[in-house]
């Protein structure tokens, strides 16, 4: 009995220092996209569009602040860069409703809206933290046809925001 307990120790110490590697090396869960409609990362996680490593993590398109990059510059998420990919585009009208859900909801400062380099809204979140699900009402203006919408939550406590984008028709 006495040898089972020592071996028992022996094989604990020795795994001990791989167990806390382990628990370091493991990616955050984070933090957020947009579910409603649909954008390039929620299609790939849901199987609409083959995607690669971005399907196991819709909310982690992020990157530093002030980009204009589906991918929030981020090369392992290149596909969601390409227009060309069948991304379903969502019929809207001169105005939608954009849903976020949250994962992990970081102090924000603003929330933008952009089309073609356009910002054409923002919403100032005053450093507050979010709820795990927000909306926001963007209209379009002048806009009209299929568009590429880029959404920007810029974080309040970091130089990164997360970045989404959602393909829709609009007219």
């Amino acid at each position: 009995m006495h040898k089972k307990r020592k071996l028992a120790a022996f094989i604990g110490a020795g795994l001990s220092p791989l167990f806390a590697l382990g628990l370091t090396a493991t990616p955050a869960s984070a933090h957020g996209y947009i579910s409603d409609p649909a954008s390039r990362q929620a299609q790939c996680a849901e199987g609409v569009v083959e995607c690669g490593s971005i399907k196991y993590e819709p909310q982690s398109v992020e990157g530093p602040k002030g980009l204009q990059d589906c991918a929030g510059g981020n090369e392992s998420y290149a596909e969601l860069r390409d227009d060309n990919k069948g991304w379903n585009v969502a019929d809207v009208g001169k105005s939608a409703t954009f849903n976020w859900k949250l994962t992990a909801a970081h102090r924000t400062t603003t929330w933008q809206y952009f089309i073609d380099g356009q910002q054409i809204a923002e919403f100032d979140q005053g450093g507050e933290q979010p709820p795990s699900q927000l909306s926001h009402d963007v209209d379009f203006g002048s806009f009209s046809g299929r568009q590429t919408v880029l959404a920007v939550w810029n974080v309040a406590d970091t130089d990164n925001a997360f970045y989404a984008c959602v393909d829709v028709n609009i007219g």
